[in-house]
């Protein structure tokens, strides 16, 4: 990547920074509070991902390579040991999804044809001890109160059970979940296009990364594209899904001392995007208030 010219680069992250600057005023985010976090984003990533295998860089390296004063470099860093770890194990939205996974997983709340079976909410094999079981703390009518507002749960008419209706947990609008999970899909996306922009140089496998876009595709026809590329991609989901979760050592529950080894973070992201285009972009009709 060092060869390539600055103008791309600059290119590139203006168009990441678009749709981020939205989101960021829509949420009341000024500019000075978005300059902070990328202070500290950037002392972390100089602190973290950038030593010699050896040792951490020193607050000193990091302002060179940073380009921030080595006071400002310590700054950020205690600010960032004084935080929890944005790795955080099990964050809201995760426990939730881990209930689901559960339920579709886990032999001891499948129906005898192995589907998701219609539970309780309390008692043996009940939907509270599958919460009990996959959620840690989280109080059970918490976690069924959210999953019933985003429609992954329904309750049976005539038997009161719980129902899955959906096999994954998304949550709705600019939620606390819904903003971590943004979090975590951006970021999975950033490192793999990374990982595969120095790949060649550094003679490593390449992640899988495609997209399928097309930019003259009539109004009328997007209603049924959206339905149709929706039912595939969540049945493509299902499937790596059963193929891969009973591998997954929480579910399998391996006792703590027995894993093979060190614990892997893996998976597949899908998403759909939809851009009407225009013949002149905002910026370029906008007149200045001079």
């Amino acid at each position: 990547m060092n060869n390539v010219a600055p103008t791309s680069l600059h290119k590139a992250l203006l168009r990441i920074l678009r749709p981020l600057a939205r989101l960021l005023l829509r949420n009341g985010v000024p500019f000075g509070e978005f300059a902070e976090l990328v202070k500290r984003a950037y002392v972390e990533a100089a602190l973290e991902d950038f030593s010699d295998g050896k040792r951490k860089p020193t607050d000193s390296r990091a302002a060179v390579m940073t380009g921030l004063t080595r006071k400002e470099v310590k700054r950020q860093r205690d600010i960032l040991a004084g935080q929890n770890s944005v790795r955080e194990d099990r964050s809201h939205a995760n426990r939730a999804s881990r209930v689901v996974s559960g339920w579709v997983h886990d032999s001891v709340f499948q129906a005898a044809n192995g589907q998701p079976a219609m539970l309780k909410f309390e008692g043996a094999d009940s939907f509270t001890e599958l919460v009990r079981k996959y959620s840690g703390d989280m109080p059970p009518r918490a976690v069924l109160d959210e999953l019933l507002r985003v429609g992954v749960v329904l309750v049976d008419a005539e038997t009161g059970k719980l129902q899955l209706k959906q096999r994954a947990y998304v949550p709705a609008g600019d939620s606390e979940e819904m903003l971590q999970i943004f979090g975590e899909d951006v970021s999975d996306l950033v490192a793999t296009i990374d990982h595969n922009l120095e790949s060649r140089a550094q003679a490593r496998l390449p992640l899988f990364q495609r997209t399928l876009t097309y930019d003259n595709i009539p109004p009328e026809v997007i209603e049924r594209w959206r339905q149709y590329s929706a039912e595939r991609s969540q049945a493509l989901l299902e499937d790596l899904d059963q193929w891969l979760g009973p591998f997954d050592q929480d579910l399998a529950r391996v006792p703590d001392g027995q894993n093979a080894g060190e614990r892997v973070r893996t998976g597949v992201g899908i998403f759909y995007f939809e851009d009407p285009i225009q013949a002149a972009s905002a910026t370029d009709s906008a007149q200045s208030d001079d």
